[in-house]
């Protein structure tokens, strides 16, 4: 039985924006080269079937995407990918023809933070586009995500522009209801086939600077997920973008020794006893949700 319903995979930690509620990273900014993609597919295949090209980074970015998702078909991997979407325009074709890919996901409150590069006309119409040639030309599952939930906690220039977004989708997908009254936080709302509009609550990233939670609590890092940073570091999970959970890398190591070692393993039993071990963890505005 595979032991993780998905790896995280950085396959680039540089992005073209700066959003305002994802923190810059401070490493050195890298690109996989090919070699290192398939020894770390060949290192993982045991452990699961799923890759999300996501922890920081823009993964559209990658000159060598389309020969990645081929590698990851040859060797029976389906792909995730979570994107901003500024770049759908230029990959639009080679996400539509690659078989490995089983989900795209898109960040549609990417342009909130980065008003004055991206017209959001043009950036929301792009995606929306390319949606309809989704349905189209290809089996792939999109989700249109946006942090829409407990408003009172948005400006009010924050939720006219999450209106805004709501009825472009409304129009281009030309429905027969008004989203704002159907849409439950409890599941996605099918937009067409195999398109979803999700929304969720933002939530603060981990920080070792934040305040420490000494709650008991749970969290899905290394019970069904981990995370694999471009200069091979593995973290238990996608939140952890700076690498300091740091359970060894599979340049020095085997991928199997790392995640069965000692860090990993308590932090994996704390977990299933709802007991933080790590401070970041106890640092984590995400983790809080698992206790509601």
């Amino acid at each position: 039985m595979k032991k993780y319903k998905k790896v995280y995979l950085e396959i680039t930690n540089v992005c073209n924006l700066k959003c305002t509620f994802c923190p810059e990273t401070k490493r050195k900014a890298e690109f996989m080269t090919e070699a290192t993609f398939k020894q770390i597919l060949d290192q993982i295949k045991p452990f699961t079937d799923y890759i999300y090209l996501h922890v920081k980074g823009e993964p559209l970015l990658h000159p060598q995407l389309g020969c990645f998702l081929d590698i990851s078909v040859e060797k029976g991997f389906k792909v995730n990918i979570t994107t901003n979407g500024t770049l759908i325009d230029k990959v639009a074709d080679t996400l539509l023809i690659k078989p490995a890919v089983r989900q795209i996901n898109f960040s549609l409150h990417s342009f909130d933070g980065n008003q004055q590069e991206l017209s959001r006309d043009s950036y929301i119409d792009s995606i929306l586009n390319f949606s309809r040639r989704a349905i189209l030309e290809s089996n792939a599952i999109l989700s249109l995500r946006l942090w829409n939930l407990d408003e009172a906690l948005l400006t009010e220039d924050q939720r006219k522009k999450n209106l805004e977004i709501i009825h472009k989708i409304e129009e281009h997908f030309q429905l027969s209801y008004k989203i704002q009254g159907i849409l439950s936080e409890a599941k996605a709302l099918k937009l067409g086939k195999h398109v979803y509009l999700n929304q969720d609550y933002e939530f603060q990233w981990p920080d070792l600077k934040a305040e420490e939670d000494f709650e008991k609590g749970s969290c899905y890092g290394l019970r069904n997920q981990v995370a694999i940073l471009v200069d091979g570091t593995v973290v238990p999970c996608c939140l952890d973008g700076e690498g300091i959970i740091n359970l060894g890398n599979i340049h020095q190591e085997k991928f199997s020794n790392i995640i069965n070692g000692e860090r990993a393993e308590n932090m994996r039993l704390g977990f299933c006893n709802h007991t933080v071990v790590e401070e970041l963890c106890r640092k984590c505005g995400y983790r809080k949700r698992f206790s509601k």
